[in-house]
C-alpha cells in the first residue's frame, strides 16, 4: 500500500505509558507522536479557540508529510446549527491557517438532533467552500443524512461523509458523500472515525476487527487519501490500536 495515501492516527496526540517505548526519542509528546504516526485530529478546537501561533507551533513540531484534521467549533455546528456562520467561520479559518501545509482536512461533526435540511445546510457548505479550498468531511448523526437526497447534496458540495464506528445505521459505517470525480474514492478524502466499541471512547478494538479494517483498506482505490482516526482515547486504547492497524496495513 502506498503510504502517501494512508494516514493513521488518533484524536489528539497523547502517548500513553503502555506504548511510550514505541514513541521514543527527544521532544514533546507531539514531536514524538508525529515521528511514528502520520496524522492527528485536533478536537480541542471544538471547545475553544487557539491563536494562529499555537497552530503554527504545533505544525513546527511535525515532519513535512504529517497532516492535521481540525474539528470545527461547537459554536458553529452545535450552538449555531450551521446558521449565521460567516463571522465565526472566518475567525476559525484565520486561526487554523497557522498550520500552513500541515492542515489536511476540516471535520464538521454535527449534533444528533440536526436533521438534513437542504437550504440551510447548502448555504453553510457553499460558504465554507468559498472561504476554504481544502478537503472537508462531515460526521452527521441524524438518520436523515443517510438518505439518498442528503448523499447527493454532499456530492454537489464536494463534502465527504465520515464513516463512523459505532454506527447507528449501516450507511454510517462506510464513507459517503463526495467520493471523488468517479465516485470510487479516487481523488477524495475517505475519513474514518472509530470511537471504540462496545463502550464508546473507552473500548479497545480486538485484533480480528483491526485485521478486517486492514483488509478493507487494501482494496480502496490507490488515488484515495484515507484517514483512520481512533477516538477511543479515554482509556488510552487509541494509540495502541493505531499502531496495530499501521502494522497490519503497512502505513507510515
Amino acid at each position: 500500500m502506498n503510504p502517501q495515501t494512508l494516514r493513521i492516527g488518533t484524536a489528539g496526540w497523547s502517548v500513553p505509558r503502555a506504548v511510550a517505548e514505541r514513541f521514543a526519542g527527544e521532544g514533546s509528546h507531539l514531536a514524538r507522536y508525529a515521528r511514528v504516526l502520520g496524522c492527528a485530529e485536533i478536537n480541542t478546537s471544538f471547545y475553544r479557540s487557539h491563536r494562529p501561533e499555537v497552530y503554527a507551533r504545533w505544525a513546527a513540531q511535525t515532519p513535512p508529510g504529517f497532516r492535521f484534521a481540525v474539528k470545527l467549533p461547537r459554536a458553529i455546528t452545535h450552538e449555531g446549527r450551521l446558521r449565521a456562520a460567516r463571522a465565526p467561520l472566518e475567525r476559525f479559518l484565520a486561526e487554523v491557517a497557522g498550520l500552513g501545509d500541515r492542515l489536511g482536512v476540516l471535520l464538521v461533526q454535527l449534533p444528533p438532533s440536526l436533521a438534513f435540511e437542504a437550504r440551510p445546510v447548502g448555504t453553510f457548505f457553499r460558504l465554507l467552500a468559498r472561504l476554504f479550498d481544502g478537503a472537508v468531511v462531515c460526521e452527521p448523526r441524524h438518520a436523515s443524512w443517510f438518505e439518498a437526497t442528503a448523499d447527493r447534496a454532499l456530492v454537489r458540495w464536494r463534502v465527504g461523509r465520515v464513516a463512523a464506528d459505532p454506527a447507528r445505521w449501516p450507511a454510517a459505517a462506510v464513507p459517503g458523500g463526495w467520493l471523488g470525480p468517479a465516485g470510487d474514492g479516487a481523488g477524495a478524502v475517505l475519513y474514518h472515525r472509530w470511537h471504540g466499541s462496545p463502550h464508546t471512547y473507552w473500548s479497545a478494538y480486538g485484533d480480528d476487527w483491526l485485521q478486517a479494517r486492514a483488509a478493507e483498506l487494501a482494496h480502496w482505490p490507490a488515488g484515495a487519501e484515507r484517514w483512520c482516526i481512533f477516538d477511543n482515547t479515554a482509556s488510552g486504547a487509541a494509540a495502541s490500536d493505531a499502531l496495530r492497524l499501521q502494522a497490519l496495513a503497512g502505513g507510515p
